[in-house]
């Protein structure tokens, strides 16, 4: 089912900008496969004006005919040609294309790929002939060789994008919207497996309910999203086994290197850059105690930071080999089990990234973190949320559960206790507040977070 256009308000408004421009202009757009990039570009193309065209692995000539011909809907005659080089081609485009004209090329790296000197190519005409006041606009899904082709100060088109976007998955509180979802707890469970990937939410609305869609999409073999890890992984990396064993074992629970390299039988060293490869990417996050810096703290922990990797390498990889057996209601039974658990994971994400987009205690927040350590009395303790005030004169502490719990002011009173023993909190205002699924009947509810506030603030 096709989904309606959902927010990209920012990334449409900037590129409706740049199709203003008098001169000839580059946008990009780069980021992880199916977060949107061709149904934007789709979206703000001018209708009578534009060509867009998908790059693929053939060879360079079948490619060129291909996008002559859509030129040709354009401009009469153009397909009607065959070009021996891309410098014909282009040089043609840009010499009849009228002012205001756009060119989409869509999966440029896959043009690249089979032309190396296209992006010299590109860089020319848009140098040479911006005053015909014809656009071009770029996209693809390998981060790293977009990012390679306009951000490296070495590449040819370095310096000539007038945008740059990178397509992150949806906030999530648009996923309501895109489901028809009407309880915000509900919809706390189908983003802790779907994410935030728009393709995800349009394969899983063709479904009755959230289990026949994680069946048949991603448990099952023939699933479209059932080898969906891999095909990331091979978008940016050209050896995939270094990074798909990391996630595997931070999925099953180790987020220490020293666990992970342990597991791996590798140094420590050796996995500084796949790890950061992988933050790159935006798949696994970095996570250091509330006050600490990034760059010196050793309490590093690392997590899968999208819910449906998380959920795959948590309910999938582990059980390949059953589900290749086709025992695929015995793996349902073990995601049963284990649900509420990683649930509670992403509800914990979600509450931390609200922080900010929510007015709590009449007051605007800083980014949130989570903090673990010594106590006052030197026994560990750990805080789910801890954030600073706009104007850094308050503390905001908060316990987020996922779990129905039958004593809200017990859990409140737990919460003063940890305070109570926070080694930062002491002579600053602190304000206590626990992120729950539902109000406790004996707690007010100015104490309690929930997941329609989450989700309002998410969008």
């Amino acid at each position: 089912m096709k989904l309606p256009f959902l927010d990209r308000r920012e990334e449409v408004r900037r590129l409706r900008r740049l199709l203003r421009r008098d001169e000839g202009s580059l946008g990009v757009l780069y980021g992880r496969r199916r977060c949107g990039k061709s149904r934007i570009l789709r979206e703000i193309m001018p209708a009578r004006s534009s060509v867009f065209y998908v790059g693929d692995d053939r060879e360079a000539a079948l490619q060129r005919a291909s996008l002559a011909g859509e030129i040709g809907r354009l401009l009469e005659g153009f397909g009607d040609v065959a070009y021996p080089d891309w410098e014909g081609l282009l040089a043609r485009w840009w010499r009849e294309a009228p002012s205001g004209a756009v060119l989409v090329v869509d999966e440029l790296p896959s043009l690249v790929a089979r032309s190396p000197e296209l992006p010299s190519l590109l860089q020319k005409h848009i140098d040479r002939d911006s005053h015909r006041g014809v656009h071009l606009l770029v996209a693809g899904s390998s981060q790293r060789m977009m990012q390679g082709l306009v951000l490296d100060r070495s590449a040819p088109l370095y310096g000539r994008a007038t945008e740059i976007l990178d397509i992150a998955p949806l906030p999530a509180g648009w996923i309501e919207e895109a489901l028809e979802i009407g309880e915000a707890a509900d919809a706390v469970v189908a983003l802790s497996v779907w994410g935030g990937v728009p393709r995800y939410w349009e394969l899983a609305a063709d479904f009755a309910d959230l289990g026949s869609a994680m069946r048949e999409l991603v448990l099952d073999p023939l699933g479209v999203l059932h080898d969906e890890p891999a095909s990331l992984l091979l978008d940016d990396l050209r050896d995939t086994v270094q990074a798909a064993s990391i996630l595997s074992l931070i999925g099953r629970g180790c987020h220490r290197v020293s666990e992970i390299a342990g597991r791996m039988e590798k140094p420590a060293t050796s996995l500084g850059r796949p790890l950061q490869r992988l933050m790159e990417m935006g798949l696994v996050i970095r996570e250091v105690p509330f006050g600490e810096s990034v760059r010196s703290s050793r309490r590093s922990l690392y997590r899968i930071a999208d819910p449906f990797l998380r959920f795959w390498f948590r309910f999938v990889e582990p059980n390949r080999s059953r589900l290749a057996a086709r025992r695929v209601a015995a793996v349902e039974h073990d995601v049963r089990a284990g649900m509420a658990h990683h649930v509670a994971s992403v509800w914990e994400d979600l509450a931390r990234a609200s922080v900010p987009h929510l007015r709590t205690a009449g007051g605007r927040w800083g980014a949130a973190s989570r903090w673990w350590g010594a106590g006052h009395d030197r026994t560990q303790l750990e805080v789910d949320v801890v954030a600073e005030s706009a104007d850094g004169g308050r503390l905001l502490v908060g316990e987020v559960k996922w779990a129905a719990s039958h004593s809200g002011a017990q859990l409140l009173e737990d919460l003063r206790r940890k305070i109570d023993r926070l080694p930062f909190a002491r002579e600053r205002e602190v304000v206590p507040r626990l992120w729950l699924r539902e109000v406790p009947q004996d707690l007010p509810s100015t104490y309690v977070i929930t997941p329609r506030q989450v989700l309002a603030g998410l969008r």
